[in-house]
């Protein structure tokens, strides 16, 4: 046995995975040079040799989850990993033609693969499964959850801070009576979020966030503060402060992590989220303080792995009508991003969260929607 072999051997035995074993979360191994590659490259070896055929696993995201849940990822490390620590030391990874490229090499994807994962909306950030029994509920939930919160009526005027492909503010416009601008760094979304809202008193701008100056009576951002980059707190906090009314209401939702860095793993960095960070709840705080009371701070990540698990479904479903254009290798990309993500929320690794957050404080108090 290769020394290799026997190291991988004794990290899989702490999760209780076994090597060509029986169970559907054990992992067959097709390459013996998977060994080396994850020792030397550590989460970026893996995936990368996910996309290569070198293993599989018949439950793959039960099987991210074993090694998630007993922490081998803080086992093994990699160069790559303090490289991307180091670089975000050094640059504003988020700033400038930077902040553009998140659109360009993931939200310009396509709008048919979107089409395809996402439901019958378009809404890529976790669904509110409380009450829900399927994808599509879940999101109309959370939506509707999100404007409750703000307490969106006829007549407001709202900005949402990384609009997406345009569901939020349809939904605002049609439900609530609200008018609204959105702004995005994808050309993508933003030709569909015009399609989608044609006819409403919408605006969709393909624009930069820290350009948008005019007061709203309400503001949100829904999945977009994981590109911002803690070197950018401040400024977008600040951006948000002068955008939301005195009386108004912010809401921020976005994933978190539980532990702070300021940089995304190798592997995501790479293929998925380029120049992305999940931000800890410490430096939330931190860059909140002095400019907006924190009204609410509500937690349901774990409804993300629900909503992963979902889209997966609805990317497996879709797949033989994209193979053609996207090919075997995005296809074991993509299943191993949406995998490991729902194994990651449902170790509890990472949280999804919801901020409700006012100017000068609410008076009275504040009572969040549930």
């Amino acid at each position: 046995m290769s020394r290799a072999l026997a190291r991988i051997q004794s990290l899989l035995d702490a999760a209780g995975v076994r090597i060509d074993g029986p169970a559907p979360s054990d992992v067959r191994v097709h390459d013996p040079r998977l060994y080396g590659r994850v020792l030397a490259h550590g989460s970026l070896g893996l995936g990368e040799a996910y996309m290569d055929g070198w293993w599989d696993a018949d439950d793959l995201d039960g099987f991210l989850f074993r090694l998630l849940s007993a922490r081998l990822d803080e086992r093994v490390g990699s160069l790559e990993d303090a490289w991307l620590y180091l670089k975000a030391r050094l640059l504003n990874l988020q700033r400038g033609r930077r902040a553009w490229v998140i659109g360009e090499r993931h939200y310009d994807l396509g709008n048919d693969l979107f089409e395809a994962m996402l439901g019958r909306r378009l809404v890529y950030s976790c669904g509110y499964w409380k009450d829900a029994a399927d994808l599509d509920a879940a999101q109309e939930a959370k939506l509707d959850l999100v404007l409750r919160k703000l307490g969106v009526a006829r007549g407001m005027r709202v900005l949402d801070i990384g609009c997406g492909w345009g569901e939020a503010l349809k939904f605002a416009a049609e439900r609530y009576g609200a008018s609204g601008v959105g702004v995005t760094v994808s050309h993508e979304q933003a030709d569909y979020a015009r399609r989608l809202c044609a006819g409403l008193p919408v605006e969709i701008r393909v624009q930069d966030y820290r350009e948008v100056g005019e007061r709203f009576d309400r503001v949100f951002s829904l999945g977009m503060f994981e590109h911002v980059g803690v070197k950018n707190y401040r400024t977008y906090f600040e951006v948000a402060r002068r955008c939301t009314a005195d009386d108004g209401l912010f809401l921020l939702h976005c994933i978190g992590s539980n532990v702070s860095s300021n940089h995304t793993d190798p592997w995501i960095a790479r293929y998925i989220f380029p120049n992305s960070m999940l931000p800890s709840a410490e430096q939330i705080a931190r860059h909140v303080e002095g400019r907006f009371v924190i009204e609410d701070w509500h937690n349901f990540g774990a409804d993300y792995d629900r909503t992963l698990m979902a889209w997966r479904a609805n990317f497996d479903a879709a797949w033989p009508r994209l193979a053609g254009r996207y090919g075997e290798r995005f296809r074991r990309m993509w299943r191993f991003y949406l995998s490991a993500s729902a194994a990651v929320f449902r170790a509890r690794r990472d949280q999804l969260w919801q901020l409700v957050l006012s100017p000068r404080g609410v008076p009275g108090g504040y009572r969040a929607p549930r």
